[in-house]
């Protein structure tokens, strides 16, 4: 994905994080716990210009959803020149993301993947969002998510009552990877 796109958003959009495109190698290490053998459910904050978005389509099987949230209208152009029926891309903030995504899915999603700053949001905003991802997700389903530091750990921690982290070195800039659990 173009570098360019990730420069000119990071530039005009106070709400996008990075000047790069995310690496293969953060992308697999946050998909490592999925399971794409099984028909699934996923939702993406954060979509970018879709790096997760394309890996996650290679590879989940033909039932499965993929529903994609974008706020800057730079990358969100990118992400709509995905064509397939298994994504549909919401223009909107995740902040409305219970009332946005259709009534079937609440409690029946089987992945978040996640990469907001939850740096930038406040705590009522960020406290929000998680209370809300973890209404969205099946019993099992996790809240996958890469940020610049470990400052999400507690909020997971409080949300879901458990998380793990790992480093993703081989990333500009180097990420924590979160894992929570419902």
């Amino acid at each position: 994905m173009s570098t360019l796109a990730y420069l000119k958003s990071f530039f005009k959009d106070k709400d996008v994080a990075s000047v790069t495109p995310t690496s293969r190698f953060c992308v697999r290490s946050v998909c490592s716990p999925i399971d794409f053998t099984k028909d699934i459910t996923v939702v993406e904050y954060g979509a970018g210009a879709g790096v997760f978005s394309r890996y996650i389509l290679q590879n989940m099987t033909a039932d499965s959803k993929l529903f994609l949230f974008e706020t800057n209208e730079i990358l969100f152009e990118k992400l709509e020149q995905i064509n397939d029926p298994r994504a549909i891309c919401y223009d909107e903030s995740v902040e409305f993301v219970s009332k946005l995504l259709p009534d079937e899915t609440i409690g029946e999603v089987d992945f978040i993947i996640s990469g907001i700053p939850f740096s930038f949001l406040d705590e009522d905003t960020k406290s929000s969002i998680l209370s809300q991802s973890s209404r969205l997700l099946r019993d099992g389903g996790k809240f996958l998510a890469y940020q610049t530091s470990g400052h999400l750990k507690e909020p997971l921690r409080q949300t879901f009552g458990n998380v793990k982290t790992e480093w993703e070195w081989r990333n500009i800039p180097p990420m924590t990877v979160y894992e929570a659990e419902k």
